[in-house]
């Protein structure tokens, strides 16, 4: 069993799935830094100063007892939802263009190779040749 792991584990293709979830993780956190520091502010001053973290329909105010909350505010934070949305946008795009430059990269590769004529076997002698040569050897011995 130990071994099957092993071999499972140390294939190229799970190390580059491996590499690919790494790499997705940091490049989420890019877009999502992307999208609230400079997207949404944009957004958000285009649209009279709104503030879309702070969106939210309240469905039951919080209680509170002087500075502490006895219960919690209930709100929907769609505001926050939109964020996640754009944010997905975003991923999903970068995604899209990725995958079309590197399936136009393949098929460039394989109209090259289509494109290109196959070099040919080099000639050698015919049978006749062959036959000829070696009659001659064998009549000089």
């Amino acid at each position: 069993m130990w071994k099957e792991f092993k071999e499972f584990a140390f294939k190229g293709n799970v190390l580059d799935l491996a590499i690919g979830v790494i790499i997705g993780g940091a490049f989420g956190k890019i877009v999502t830094s992307v999208v609230n520091d400079l997207i949404m502010p944009i957004l958000g001053y285009l649209m009279a100063g709104m503030d879309f973290k702070n969106m939210k329909y309240v469905m039951s105010e919080a209680i509170m007892e002087g500075e502490t909350v006895i219960q919690p505010e209930a709100a929907i934070l769609y505001g926050s939802f939109i964020q996640n949305i754009v944010d997905f946008l975003i991923v999903a795009l970068s995604i899209f263009l990725f995958v079309r430059l590197i399936n136009r990269s393949k098929e460039k590769l394989v109209k090259q190779e289509e494109a290109a004529p196959e070099p040919e076997a080099p000639a050698g002698p015919t049978q006749e040749e062959l036959l000829t040569e070696i009659r001659d050897l064998l009549k000089e011995k």
